[in-house]
């Protein structure tokens, strides 16, 4: 970052109000920074300028935010923020789950979806952690993707071979997000992340099982306790950041 702003690259699926939303900032203030941008033909590859709105944490220090005393604004923003995308990857990966398990004709545009939750991830790391670690992250996360579809395939066609294999990159690639994760910020611990991930895959692989051996009562009783584990990393990931991060 210089002097407040940052340069982002635009990539696919990107628009100007989205930007305004991950970095906590308005349509007109990208529009003054950048004159001439068409907001309706953004580019891929497009470099623009970005002031963040994340520079001014409030000045409650974190044991009395964990003792319950009211969060600050901005940093409201920030878990309220990183909830929505923990809550839209799990949403889209269950609507990619079925749709595989079930032939449903949406298939290819829900993955399509899915796959850019990792783009909306690395856009929330960036002002915080810079373009390279933020893609770093967003290569991992659509690898994480990626292996989840190639497990609902197996367990699908009740191949337990190409399951296992699946469910072993999917651990691993859950071990590298954790261990990036532990690099980038002193108070997000690669143990606590390792285990967060690992919980993550269990309960879902657990849904597919249940999925695809028609226990769907099941399916749907294990998916509070993916939404509610997922809320709990996206609260891991904000309170570091302000952590880590006080003004």
């Amino acid at each position: 970052m210089n002097g407040g702003t940052l340069q982002y690259t635009i990539r696919p699926h990107d628009t100007i109000w989205m930007l305004a939303q991950v970095f906590n900032t308005t349509p007109d203030s990208i529009m003054e920074l950048n004159p001439g941008i068409n907001p309706s033909n953004l580019q891929v590859g497009q470099v623009i300028t970005i002031a963040p709105g994340f520079q001014s944490f409030p000045l409650t220090p974190f044991d009395d935010f964990m003792e319950g005393e009211m969060l600050g604004g901005q940093l409201m923003d920030l878990v309220s923020y990183f909830r929505m995308l923990w809550e839209q990857h799990i949403t889209w990966t269950s609507n990619v789950m079925d749709s595989i398990i079930f032939d449903l004709p949406i298939v290819d545009l829900a993955t399509q979806r899915l796959l850019r939750n990792a783009q909306d991830f690395a856009n929330a790391l960036m002002p915080f952690y810079g373009e390279e670690a933020a893609m770093d992250f967003a290569d991992l996360f659509t690898e994480h993707i990626t292996i989840a579809a190639e497990l609902v395939q197996a367990a699908k066609a009740g191949d337990n071979d190409a399951f296992t294999d699946a469910d072993t990159r999917w651990h691993q690639n859950a071990d590298q997000i954790a261990a990036l994760l532990g690099s980038l910020n002193p108070n997000w611990s690669e143990e606590d992340w390792n285990a967060m991930m690992d919980e993550h895959l269990n309960l879902l692989s657990t849904r597919v099982n249940n999925m695809v051996s028609q226990n769907y009562e099941e399916a749907i009783n294990i998916f509070d306790d993916i939404e509610l584990q997922a809320l709990e990393m996206a609260d891991m990931m904000a309170e570091g950041i302000f952590m880590q991060f006080p003004m």
